[in-house]
C-alpha cells in the first residue's frame, strides 16, 4: 500500500506530513467511522474558492452569470471524477467489502468525494496556499482549455434571451402528459411561442428535462427556419 501513496502523492506534487489525514481522506464510509466525510466537507469549500478566484482572473470581462456556469462545469461531480482518475485515486481508495464487490472505486460520486476530501486534507497538513495549488495543479487542463461561457447556458434560458433580444414574448410550457410507473415517469412538454403559435415537444424523465429538450427544439426550429424576427 504504501507504494501506492507514494505514487499517488507524486502525481498530486504534495506529500503529507501527517500520513493519517492522507490514508483518512482515501476512507471511504463502507470501509469504517473513521472515514473522508468530514474532509470531504472542507474539501468541497475550498474547490469552490479556489475554481471561482481561478475563473474571474482568467475571464476578466465574463459577467457573474457566466463565471458561475464556468465554475460549475468545473466543480460538478463528473469533472473531478475526471480528475481523479488522471491521477488513478480509485487505486487507493479504501472501500468496504460491499462497495469493491460493486466496482465502487470506479464509480464517479465515491472518487469525486476523494478528490475534495484529499484537497481538505492538505489544508489540514499544510495550509490554503498549499491546498490552492492542488487544485490548479489537479484542473490545470481545464483551467487552460475553458469553454466559451454563452455554450453553457441550458436551452431555456438561451431560448428565453434570443427572444428578449428582439422583443418578442416569453415561450409558454405546458405538460401534456405523464405517464409510466413512479419510478420510470415520462413527461410530454410543450413549448409554445404566444405571438406567432409556433410550437415544439419534448419528453422526459423529470418536467424540467422535458421543458429543456422542448426548448432546445424550439431554437433549432427558429435557426432552420430563418425567421426574420427571431
Amino acid at each position: 500500500m504504501s507504494e501506492h501513496l507514494d505514487r499517488l502523492q507524486r502525481a498530486l506534487g504534495y506529500r503529507f506530513r501527517d500520513d493519517s489525514l492522507l490514508r483518512r481522506a482515501l476512507t471511504h464510509r463502507s470501509a469504517g467511522p473513521d472515514n473522508n466525510e468530514r474532509l470531504e466537507f472542507l474539501g468541497d469549500g475550498l474547490l469552490n474558492l479556489v475554481m471561482g478566484e481561478a475563473v474571474f482572473m482568467r475571464q476578466p470581462k465574463s459577467a457573474e452569470g457566466d463565471l458561475s456556469r464556468l465554475r460549475v462545469t468545473l466543480v460538478r461531480e463528473e469533472a473531478l471524477a475526471v480528475a481523479a482518475r488522471r491521477i488513478d485515486l480509485g487505486e487507493v481508495m479504501l472501500l468496504g467489502s460491499g462497495e469493491l464487490k460493486s466496482g465502487g472505486f470506479r464509480r464517479d460520486s465515491i472518487l469525486a468525494d476523494g478528490l475534495e476530501a484529499l484537497i481538505g486534507a492538505v489544508y489540514l497538513d499544510s495550509g490554503f496556499a498549499e491546498a490552492r495549488q492542488l487544485c490548479l495543479h489537479l484542473f490545470a487542463p481545464e483551467l487552460e482549455h475553458l469553454p466559451d461561457p454563452a455554450t453553457l447556458k441550458d436551452a431555456k434560458t438561451r431560448l428565453q434571451e434570443r427572444l428578449q433580444a428582439v422583443s418578442r414574448p416569453l415561450p409558454e410550457y405546458t405538460v401534456l402528459s405523464e405517464d409510466g410507473p413512479p419510478h420510470r415517469r415520462v413527461f410530454r412538454v410543450r413549448c409554445r411561442l404566444p405571438d406567432d403559435g409556433g410550437e415544439s415537444e419534448g419528453e422526459g424523465a423529470s418536467r424540467k428535462i422535458a421543458e429543456q429538450q422542448s426548448a432546445e427544439r424550439m431554437l433549432q426550429r427558429l435557426s432552420t427556419s430563418g425567421e426574420r424576427h427571431a
